[in-house]
């Protein structure tokens, strides 16, 4: 059976799913209906409406407010104008019906001061061109006549709930409106006729904007401008070299104020854009709808340098650009702010935009940084379709400001849960696909890190992030094939995790492999097989990834999984155990060397882990057994016997160290070497 609450979360979720109709986590949908008050037993009118923060994609019940529309309705009797809406949303709190669900959103005045049971704000790309047009209300009358009705810009908030409710009320036959700057409002008597109204003004727009596009093509023309001389797309290759070489440098100073994490945008979209003349012009102008601004900041940092100009001159560039644009934020911050003004947040960019290569975005984490990109190429949709049609003409910087330091926004930010331990960390694991290495990358994901899961077998690697991110997908971690001992593929799965999350900031070498035999049986392919692995291989993944940390300039970390045979003279083990003091060795060099650049180098020196070992199971555990003289499936046990603590080492002890030496605990901590033994009173380092 159909009810008001089915009918919307349908309604949000056919919606959002196409990104046509509305970004990511933007605009609102609700239903009016009855339902009975559990105190009185009476019949109560109330409003639906989706909840400040959540998607309309993945919209369920639990992202609903429920408010008395009587009592919201009564607000008006007390509304004591624009310079006081904060107040309004602060009473909404007093019309929630029962528990009331998620918290109201700014908009939910709109929804409920309008006449209709069924009612969608939404930030399509398409209205939102109409609506930063220099003369989009001249244009919303032209391309739907009297049937949708132009609202000036006003900050989201009561007012405009009652702009619209007044606009709704003085045209009867209008479906809706395009609200200026920022998006549009459809209406119905049915959930259907609502979301068949929405669908008609956005594909309405989408075909006018299309059909003045192609009258320009046909002109020789473009919204964005001629194309530059340099500045189109690199060939893909080189594209994402570049992209790999510039991101360290621009997340060090992106994450001057606080560290953040960096995706990559090179869409054809962003590409055409930074090709074209008019994207200096454009870009300076800024994003315009509140949902962009607030993610994109009110303009991104653009690198004024053609595609084809040399990466040296590039990257000698680069500091000098992010001067400028912390210098301008904090101007347009001093311009506007007020004395009861929040305090300037970080002056970063969100977005960095180098012609050629594309757009990186930054945020508190993955998700956070892609979306930004998200909301960009949105900005770059919505200014392509107001150059097609006009002129693109945004909000005024001043009422950016206004939103972007509401104290309601303020309000928001502090409901953001605290970032966990490892926050913003990339982090590379090698071996990663199971044992030891899949521990680490379990728990550092767990601790809030984006995590790269580097193996040799690229689709055990990508199974084992796709555990690893726990449902989360590619914002937590991705599989990468690296053959440690390939100084070409070290550095290619470097440039993978550079690419994916903007950066580096935890290095794991735990690869590795074990052949146990006498030394008079070792033969020269065992030993240089395990030295290939181990010790040039750590040697060439701390290299790579030195040059990324060095670039980045914001210190980090490298972890050695070394073993207690690096110090411990076990039998018939000649070649792993020599290995593993080359590994043990280089912790101490390179902690010399990388201590300059802020950079802990650390090792921890485990006893035999059995359970979930691909070495143990790859045969080194019958013969380690063999050696011992007893039973493969008894070994960890035995190993456990012969410890202090009698207890058997598993991999997610390992992880645990790992972790400990990566935290701000340690953050004064480099060159150690951590057992983790369970006690062998052999391996006591002296």
């Amino acid at each position: 059976m159909a009810t008001p609450v089915a009918d919307l979360l349908a309604r949000s979720n056919a919606l959002g799913a196409d990104p046509r109709n509305t970004n990511y986590a933007g605009g609102n949908t609700s239903a009016a209906g009855r339902d009975v008050d559990p105190v009185t037993g009476d019949d109560v009118d109330l409003l639906w409406v989706k909840g400040s923060g959540g998607d309309l994609a993945t919209l369920t019940e639990a992202g609903l407010a429920v408010l008395r529309l009587d009592r919201v309705r009564a607000l008006r009797g007390v509304y004591a104008g624009v310079e006081r809406e904060d107040e309004v949303v602060a009473a909404f709190d007093h019309c929630l019906h029962g528990r009331g669900g998620a918290a109201p959103s700014i908009d939910t005045a709109m929804h409920a001061l309008v006449d209709a049971p069924h009612v969608d704000h939404l930030h399509p790309d398409s209205g939102i061109a109409l609506a930063t047009a220099a003369d989009g209300e001249a244009l919303t009358r032209e391309v739907y006549g009297d049937r949708v009705v132009w609202v000036p810009w006003r900050r989201p908030g009561f007012q405009l709930g009652l702009d619209v409710a007044a606009v709704a009320a003085e045209h009867p036959e209008a479906i809706g409106c395009v609200l200026g700057g920022h998006g549009i409002t459809a209406w119905g008597a049915t959930s259907e006729e609502c979301r068949a109204r929405s669908l008609e003004i956005i594909r309405t727009a989408e075909e006018f904007i299309d059909h003045r596009t192609a009258q320009l093509a046909a002109r020789g023309r473009h919204p964005f401008g001629e194309e530059l001389d340099g500045y189109g797309p690199l060939p893909d290759g080189e594209r994402r070299a570049r992209a790999a070489a510039l991101m360290p440098v621009l997340r060090g100073l992106a994450s001057t104020d606080s560290p953040a994490v960096g995706h990559l945008t090179d869409t054809p979209e962003v590409l055409e854009f930074l090709a074209r003349a008019e994207h200096p012009r454009l870009a300076a102008l800024g994003t315009s709808c509140p949902d962009h601004f607030l993610r994109t900041k009110v303009r991104p940092m653009l690198v004024d340098l053609p595609a084809t100009a040399p990466l040296e001159e590039v990257l000698t560039r680069l500091p000098a650009l992010h001067e400028a644009y912390r210098a301008d934020y904090a101007a347009y911050y001093a311009r506007h702010a007020a004395a009861d003004s929040p305090a300037m947040r970080g002056a970063d960019p969100a977005v960095v935009l180098v012609p050629g290569v594309g757009m990186v975005s930054y945020g508190r984490d993955k998700q956070t940084a892609r979306v930004a990109g998200e909301f960009y190429l949105n900005a770059i949709n919505v200014m392509r379709g107001a150059e097609a049609v006009s002129t693109y003409a945004p909000i005024d910087e001043a009422e950016k400001f206004r939103i972007e330091y509401w104290a309601l926004e303020e309000a928001k930010l502090a409901r953001i849960p605290a970032p966990k331990p490892l926050a913003t960390r990339v982090a590379l694991v090698t071996g990663a696909a199971s044992g030891i290495g899949k521990a680490v990358a379990a728990r550092l994901a767990a601790e809030g890190a984006c995590v790269v899961v580097a193996d040799l077998d690229l689709a055990k690697a990508q199974a084992a992030a796709d555990e690893v991110a726990g449902g989360r997908g590619s914002d937590v971690a991705v599989g990468v094939a690296v053959d440690v001992s390939d100084a070409a593929a070290v550095t290619a799965a470097v440039q993978e995790a550079v690419l994916a999350f903007g950066g580096l900031d935890l290095v794991v070498n735990n690869a590795g492999l074990s052949i146990s035999k006498p030394l008079l049986e070792t033969t020269e392919r065992d030993w240089d097989l395990q030295h290939d692995v181990m010790a040039k291989g750590s040697f060439l993944v701390s290299q790579a990834a030195a040059r990324v940390l060095i670039a980045q300039g914001m210190g980090g970390d490298v972890v050695y999984v070394s073993s207690k045979n690096s110090v411990f003279a076990g039998p018939n083990n000649i070649a792993y155990s020599a290995v593993k003091a080359d590994q043990a060795h280089q912790v101490r060099l390179l902690a010399a060397e990388l201590g300059e650049h802020g950079v802990k180098v650390n090792g921890i020196n485990p006893d035999g882990v059995v359970r979930g070992s691909g070495i143990f199971a790859g045969g080194w555990g019958a013969s380690r057994a063999k050696t011992y003289g007893v039973p493969e499936e008894e070994l960890g046990a035995f190993y456990a016997q012969r410890t202090l603590l009698k207890r058997e080492v598993l991999p997610e002890h390992v992880a645990n160290a790992v972790f400990v030496l990566c935290s701000a605990d340690l953050s004064h901590t480099t060159g150690l070497h951590v057992p983790v033994d369970a006690g062998v009173a052999a391996a006591f380092l002296r």
